[in-house]
Order: C-alpha cells, then structure tokens, then sequence
C-alpha cells in the first residue's frame, strides 16, 4: 500500500502524564476530569459553529503506544488472548484513538474544555467532529466478549 502523511490540528491536554496512569477508557473515572483540545491557529476557521454541540469526536495519535503493533494479546482483565481491533488497545498498526468527548464550551478562542478522555497529556489531535446522537448511536449495538468487562458508573447511562 502507498504510505500517506496526516497532520496534527492541535494537542490534547489532560492530568495523565503516562500511559500507565490513564484510564482504561475515558468515561473509566467517576468524577471524569474536564480537559482541553488546544487546536492550531492555521485550523481555528474550522471551529465555527461548534457552539451548541454537546459531545464531540476526537480522533489522536497515540505517539507513545507500543512501536510495533501487537494483533494478538491477553487484555489485563480477561484471560483470553483477543484480536487487537476487537478492543481499544493504543498498540495498533495505526495507533489512531478516538474519544466520544463531552464539549463543556471554548476556554478562548483557540481551547476547547472536554470531559471523557483517555490518552496522556500532550497527545497530538488529528481531527473533530460533532457527535450526531442521531447518527452516531446504535441503541441496538452489542458489545461481543466485552460486554461482562464494561465500564459501567455514573458516567456510563444503565439500560
């Protein structure tokens, strides 16, 4: 395949400073603690109109993930070994993350205030985009060997 280059809007900052103390995901912390999305001045033309949006989409580059991808492992909290894209794992062949963030507004012109995240201060942000509660939500999704794992607090709605 033809490699491709992708390039950073901004940095995401959060209180973890290594991947040892994120959360397992980021609605893992009962009192999920509000983060920003500093993005370029080159991209902030691109955030007009996000006022009014309540949760976004954040997708980021987990730099400091495993060099080489793992696509078999034994998750810390399940006994069996498991395919890396039937997890969340940061050790992919392309260590891309992605966060459904709450938007708690613009902290200046330039800084979004997110709850929900889960990668380590200063991790590179690639892109946003709006959550469509509409579009984005399957209520009949399934969630396969995960479910008996699920986080589940008063981040996470019970069904």
């Amino acid at each position: 395949m033809t490699a491709f280059s992708i390039h950073p809007i901004g940095t995401l900052h959060t209180p973890w400073h290594a991947i040892g103390d994120c959360p397992r995901n980021g609605r893992q912390p009962d009192l999920a603690p509000v983060c920003t999305a500093v993005v370029l001045p080159e991209f902030l033309e691109g955030l007009s109109g996000l006022e009014g949006f309540s949760h976004l989409i954040l997708l980021y580059w987990l730099d400091q993930a495993a060099a080489q991808a793992k696509l078999t492992f034994t998750p810390p909290f399940d006994p069996q070994p498991r395919g890396v894209f039937t997890t969340r794992a940061p050790f992919r062949p392309n260590p891309i993350g992605l966060s459904v963030v709450a938007f708690d507004g613009f902290d200046g012109p330039d800084t979004l205030k997110v709850r929900f995240l889960d990668c380590i201060d200063g991790t590179r942000l690639l892109d946003i985009k709006p959550y469509l509660a509409t579009t984005d939500s399957e209520i009949s999704a399934t969630m396969g060997w995960l479910d008996p794992h699920a986080t589940r607090n008063g981040n996470v709605p019970r069904g």
